[in-house]
């Protein structure tokens, strides 16, 4: 089994050619300028230029103008949409810093985005969202972590916290003592034993754990997911889950999240906006290709489908061509 989407960049944004920042900054104050704001402009801009170029904007904006980018385009926009051009202008580790913020701080705690950001970013970007964390909100992520969640959850949280997961290859020594471990941890035991699976699951590096995986299935003749859903429940297993899952295929994990963003009456909204743009530069491209092989519907059309007004011209932006 080989790791999809691990190390590689397939993305449906990169860097827009040509590129001018003070040209883009002046055209996005024109936008805003006067009665009424062009809409269509902003997003025509923001959605083709990569988070790197958009930086640039940001600081050109501040130097022709005067004024902060966000803060102006907050007053002239609303709603969804508003949401989603800001989320584009942050730099990916602030906008994942600002989204567990955001869900720790909330009304509740909302475990589906701790367990979605933190188990599926590498080691390198797990610290630098720590970092940020820090000085966006002058609060320590794990400190928040630990006084809004509680047992094993919070366990496998601080572990993923860390950022500290073994990068090395695979020991096929080491991998066949794993999966016992984890075999006699769960399926061969009476009860749980949550902490070998989190000693496992949690520290390992992705090429072992592939490892892991195939000699488990191999021996035992179960799919680990299986036993996970099995043996543990609630937020514990959710986690667990999408550890396995983003070792195993990241695109396909957040293909069936985007599925479920959107499938049955209602949308996902923040779901649906943060995949869009935190994957947009990274493997969105094999994530729909993935989307259209698994559901028989393109990702495009889905979107169209479930958003709609500047909102949806946006991430049909961000999704590429109906493919």
């Amino acid at each position: 089994m080989a790791a999809k989407g691990v190390g590689r960049t397939s993305g449906t944004v990169c860097d827009y050619p040509d590129f001018d920042a003070s040209q883009d900054a002046e055209v996005l104050h024109k936008a805003m300028k006067g009665f009424g704001t062009d809409e269509d402009v902003i997003l025509d801009i923001l959605a083709q230029r990569s988070n790197n170029q958009r930086q640039q904007i940001t600081c050109a904006y501040k130097t022709i103008v005067g004024k902060d980018l966000i803060d102006d385009l907050k007053s002239e926009l609303s709603g969804k949409f508003e949401s989603l051009i800001v989320a584009l202008l942050l730099p990916p580790e602030r906008y994942d810093a600002k989204e567990l913020h955001d869900a720790l701080k909330g009304a509740g705690t909302s475990e589906d985005v701790l367990i979605e950001i933190l188990a599926s970013r590498n080691n390198a970007q797990i610290k630098q969202i720590v970092q940020v964390y820090k000085k966006d909100f002058e609060s320590d992520l794990e400190e928040d972590i630990c006084s809004d969640t509680s047992s094993y959850f919070q366990r496998v949280l601080v572990s993923l916290v860390q950022g500290n997961r073994d990068e090395g290859g695979a020991d096929a020594s080491q991998a066949e003592d794993d999966a016992k471990a984890l075999y006699e941890a769960g399926e061969n035991a009476w009860g749980t034993d949550e902490e070998k699976f989190i000693a496992i699951l949690c520290s390992r590096s992705v090429p072992h754990l592939l490892a892991v995986f195939d000699e488990y299935q191999k021996v035992y003749d179960i799919d680990l997911e299986d036993s996970i859903g099995s043996e543990c429940s609630g937020s514990l297993q959710q986690v667990m889950l999408a550890i396995v899952k983003c070792v195993k295929n990241t695109p396909a994990y957040f293909a069936e999240k985007l599925y479920n963003a959107m499938k049955g009456a209602g949308t996902d909204d923040n779901t649906l906006m943060r995949i869009m743009v935190s994957r947009s530069e990274v493997d969105l491209v094999e994530i729909k290709a993935i989307y259209k092989a698994k559901y028989e519907q393109t990702l495009h059309s889905s979107i169209e489908g479930d958003t709609g007004g500047d909102y949806r011209d946006t991430l049909v932006k961000l999704c590429g061509g109906n493919d």
